[in-house]
């Protein structure tokens, strides 16, 4: 017989065990053998996945994460324990909140099956990702599809597809960097969002109507409500408004670019090589796609384009922390939860 509380399940993307060679090794496997990461043949995938991506980053990116790693391990992993510890004393009794992970540990398998053992009435999927992609989201959205038929008597499933147009999102995001805007002498600001292939983009646009111009994600409307690039550009507005900048204050760049393919433009790096010769020495740094810190704010924006940026000739490069395990933060997934 079920109970009368609500299923929560929190997913994040994912980290590996540990920063060693073969922790990385099978969480890039794992993580790029995902047709939604990379949307080739599966044979085409696994050539390149595991006998030139793997081999040739492993390494390298092991490298990255041990500078990464902290005392209590992966930050994107404590960060979204802390969120899950701190969701659920918010929600209070009426709920039960768990964490998995898309990639890696602990599953969204697990997480999914203790929810069923619990008996819960029905069960919200709530990703850590404010704007869908079908990267992300979609690909969260296939494996709890795949899980809810493996089981006989599954509650109703209800997905948070995206929350990044939430008054209580922005608004926390804003706060992050506010007092930094107001008290540092910055020329510019840069929202930097994780990158996908243009192609992605392009396939997933219904009819013919995107052509990945400023014009084509002007304005959000039902159109292109599931593009993400569109997501991103009304992030950025909403954003900007809150923090009353104009549209010569900042930029909208994507980062982590993945192969030589044609990633959205323009690239984090490229800009931050540029940005001085514009006279623009002192930049503040948004990472409005990743509610909590990790590989990509941390080390690619918090130093690799950093160093860009100072070679360039730039003088301060301030990147904003990310939501984390913040107090407004909670509240904002816990009125979302709340309002299913």
């Amino acid at each position: 017989m079920a109970t009368s509380k609500t299923g929560v399940l929190l997913v994040n993307l994912g980290t590996p065990d540990s920063p060693s060679v073969k922790a990385v090794r099978s969480y890039l496997r794992e993580f790029l053998m995902d047709e939604h990461i990379i949307d080739i043949p599966y044979y085409k995938r696994w050539i390149l996945v595991n006998l030139i991506i793997v081999p040739l980053r492993a390494s390298k990116s092991t490298g990255l994460y041990a500078k990464l790693w902290e005392t209590n391990g992966s930050p994107l992993l404590s960060h979204s324990q802390a969120i899950n510890k701190k969701l659920q004393k918010a929600l209070g009794k009426d709920f039960l909140v768990t964490l998995g992970m898309r990639y890696g540990k602990p599953g969204i398998s697990n997480a999914f099956k203790e929810l069923i053992a619990h008996k819960v009435n029905r069960i919200i999927i709530l990703p850590l990702f404010p704007q869908y992609a079908p990267a992300t989201t979609g690909s969260v959205q296939k494996a709890v599809d795949d899980l809810v038929k493996k089981e006989k008597d599954a509650p109703a499933v209800d997905f948070i597809e995206y929350y990044f147009d939430h008054r209580l999102y922005i608004e926390a995001l804003a706060a992050q960097g506010r007092d930094d805007l107001n008290q540092g002498r910055y020329d510019h600001v840069l929202f930097s969002f994780h990158g996908i292939p243009e192609r992605q983009i392009l396939k997933n646009a219904p009819g013919s109507q995107c052509n990945l111009s400023s014009s084509c994600c002007s304005t959000f409307h039902k159109g292109n409500e599931f593009c993400y690039r569109a997501q991103c550009y009304a992030t950025s507005r909403l954003l900007a408004e809150s923090l009353h900048l104009t549209d010569e204050d900042y930029t909208v760049t994507f980062q982590s670019r993945l192969g030589k393919g044609s990633w959205l433009k323009p690239y984090t790096g490229e800009i931050a090589r540029k940005l001085p010769d514009e006279g623009k020495k002192n930049v503040l740094v948004f990472s409005p796609s990743f509610t909590v810190d990790c590989l990509e704010t941390t080390i690619e924006l918090g130093e690799e384009y950093r160093d860009l940026f100072f070679a360039s000739g730039g003088e301060k490069w301030t990147v904003v922390k990310s939501l984390n395990d913040g107090k407004q933060f909670i509240n904002t997934l816990s009125q979302i939860v709340q309002a299913r």
